[in-house]
């Protein structure tokens, strides 16, 4: 469909939309077909929920994940574990791990993983926080449940070094998570056995 047969109102929506994960131009264009189809039981409501999202939902200042009350729902859940953390790469693998029931204590987000090909650094990402909650005491374990990527095993790394001094266990996922694995394309059953089977780094 040539771009004069589309006013510009939808052709910026069209844009919007093509912008998500997994939604290219076609995508986006029927997506938004879709949306003007069902404009009050669907498009309506989503643009309100948009708009509270976007100014409500911030991320949690002790662990990072998104919530709209700081601390996070986990952080403030007094019936986890406070003795064990879990690391993640992102938001998506926190809400994989709770859909699994695979951790019971709390979390801590990093926002990425370290990438030197990519220019990301210890700076780009939540490091520093989480070094200085393993070292404040009150933490005997910390899991890294990260990807099985070449930039997963970095970060391990890094993070297995400069915790090293705090005397805090520091272990892994194991079996269960293939090498080059995401965590959030993995099923339930997967990350509760490699949870429950996890080792020393």
């Amino acid at each position: 469909m040539p771009a004069a047969t589309i006013g510009p109102e939808l052709q910026r929506l069209i844009d919007l939309l093509a912008k998500m994960p997994g939604l290219g131009p076609r995508s986006a264009k029927r997506a938004a077909l879709y949306l003007l189809k069902k404009r009050d039981p669907v498009m309506r409501p989503l643009a309100y929920a948009l708009d509270e999202a976007a100014n409500k939902v911030k991320a949690c200042s002790v662990c990072g994940n998104w919530d709209s009350v700081d601390p996070c729902a986990v952080c403030a859940d007094s019936d986890r574990d406070q003795t064990v953390l879990c690391v993640v790469q992102d938001v998506a693998d926190l809400w994989a791990l709770e859909r699994a029931g695979a951790h019971k204590g709390r979390y801590h987000v990093l926002g990425g993983l370290l990438s030197p090909l990519d220019g990301i650094g210890p700076d780009d990402l939540n490091l520093g926080s989480l070094i200085a909650r393993g070292k404040e005491g009150g933490i005997s374990e910390i899991v890294l449940a990260l990807a099985a990527t070449v930039d997963g095993q970095t970060t391990a790394h890094y993070l297995t070094d400069h915790l090293e001094s705090s005397g805090v266990k520091v272990t892994r996922l194991s079996q269960g998570v293939p090498v080059g694995g995401e965590l959030d394309y993995l099923d339930e059953g997967t990350l509760a056995a490699a949870m429950k089977s996890r080792r020393p780094y």
